[in-house]
């Protein structure tokens, strides 16, 4: 399948370098800085181009992957192109719980930053309507098309990056004569104390594999937009580190980057983080709904869900029913809490779906005519990747272990209930 009837090629270079940007850049950047500041101090900044290439040798793989589809699904299409249907549907069911866990976790964080600018606000009652409306206009901007859900993406995109920038700024410019040198490297022990918080910094780069199916010149577009929109990522995070490291705000757990702008421009300076916060985490939620519903729409596509999932709107170009039902069901798990189960699995099941697709990249290979033994510098960066992927996945819990099991086994039941109706 080289497209898909009815959907519209209406995402380009810098919609796929915003889905990419967006799906990195959430809560995180906002918790992240203090963290990094407290355990490592002037060398802070200096850990982000070292786990930032971390991420490129993860990322390579799956760009490589990418320059192969133009079809929707991401690795959806990957994996069950190369293994078949079973393996591709459980590819797609562990995304679409590992996206609507990161939807219902970040709505409620949405909230809860809200409610903080107005504490006036009675909480029981403000908390399921900003949920109700925040993911309602979410769903209706993403139901009417993919040019207006990318135009609001790069709204939300520079209310959150100007902010920062502006008061990374002012903080060089205050007190950026105080910067210390880094002094010496950290222990070996100390960073891999650190390395899960890090590296989990920046996923959320695999949204953009998912609408291809909607991207001019897939093939091309989205790789580039992976790796380019990683660098620059990567340099986003060490400018925030280096503002901080130069005010050395007290030190402030729960928030921060609060305390940082509050050093910096008083109760303005918190405003504006507060503000930042807000379009950071509706951007994230927004790239979310843009590509994770495209996941129901490809195994619909592929025969494993009904072809429901499937149905395109005529007028404007996008899989409506998909993008109904994943923004109802995300709903349903923000309000109620119960995306609380599965908060870890979000994380494994990301690492688990990268393996599996390094995996599908040799037979996509061979099926292709191509030799089934990737060229050196490729299979050197799949093995990396490899290594990187499992040493992650072994400092997970056993529950964690436990939960994919069940999350699997509950996937296979569905696709063979599925497969007997068919």
């Amino acid at each position: 399948m080289a497209s898909e009837p009815g959907l519209r090629r209406a995402i380009g270079p810098f919609g796929a370098a915003l889905i990419t940007f967006n799906g990195i850049v959430g809560a995180g950047i906002f918790v992240l800085p203090g963290l990094v500041h407290t355990e490592f101090g002037a060398f802070g900044p200096w850990l982000f181009p070292l786990f930032g290439l971390t991420m490129l040798v993860m990322v390579l793989p799956l760009a490589a992957a990418a320059a192969r589809f133009e079809i929707s699904g991401g690795p959806v299409a990957y994996v069950g192109t190369a293994f078949g249907p079973f393996a591709g549907f459980q590819a797609g069911w562990l995304f679409t719980l590992a996206k609507l866990t990161a939807l219902a976790a970040n709505a409620n964080v949405f909230a809860s930053y809200f409610i903080g600018l107005f504490p006036g606000l009675n909480s029981a009652f403000a908390v399921p309507l900003i949920l109700t409306v925040l993911i309602g206009v979410l769903v209706v901007a993403n139901v009417v098309g993919v040019k207006q859900s990318i135009r609001l993406l790069a709204a939300v995109s520079v209310a959150k990056v100007l902010p920062l920038i502006l008061l990374v700024g002012v903080a060089l410019w205050m007190f950026g004569v105080e910067l210390p040198a880094p002094g010496h490297l950290p222990t070996l022990s100390k960073v891999e104390a650190s390395a899960l918080i890090l590296l989990y910094a920046f996923v959320g780069f695999e949204n953009v594999l998912v609408p291809a199916g909607e991207t001019r010149e897939a093939k091309r577009t989205i790789p580039r937009a992976l790796l380019l929109t990683l660098l620059l990522t990567t340099a986003f995070y060490m400018l925030i580190q280096f503002g901080f490291l130069a005010v050395d705000p007290p030190a402030s757990g729960d928030a921060p980057l609060m305390a940082w702008g509050t050093v910096i421009l008083g109760p303005s300076g918190a405003l504006v983080v507060a503000f930042a916060a807000l379009a950071s985490l509706a951007g994230n939620l927004h790239g979310n709904l843009l590509s994770s519903p495209r996941l129901l729409f490809a195994m619909s596509e592929r025969g494993v869900l009904p072809g429901w999932f499937g149905q395109v709107n005529a007028r404007f170009g996008t899989p409506v029913n998909a993008i109904l039902a994943f923004g109802a069901v995300a709903l349903l798990m923000a309000l109620t809490g119960s995306f609380v189960w599965l908060a870890v699995l979000g994380t494994i099941a990301r690492l688990f779906l990268f393996l599996l697709v390094y995996a599908s990249l040799p037979k996509l290979r061979a099926d292709a005519g191509e030799r089934s033994l990737p060229p050196l510098g490729l299979t050197v960066v799949l093995l990396l990747a490899t290594a990187l992927c499992l040493w992650a996945i072994s400092q997970t819990e056993r529950d964690s272990w436990v939960m994919l099991g069940a999350t699997v086994l509950v996937g296979s039941t569905l696709y063979l209930f599925a497969k007997r109706r068919r």
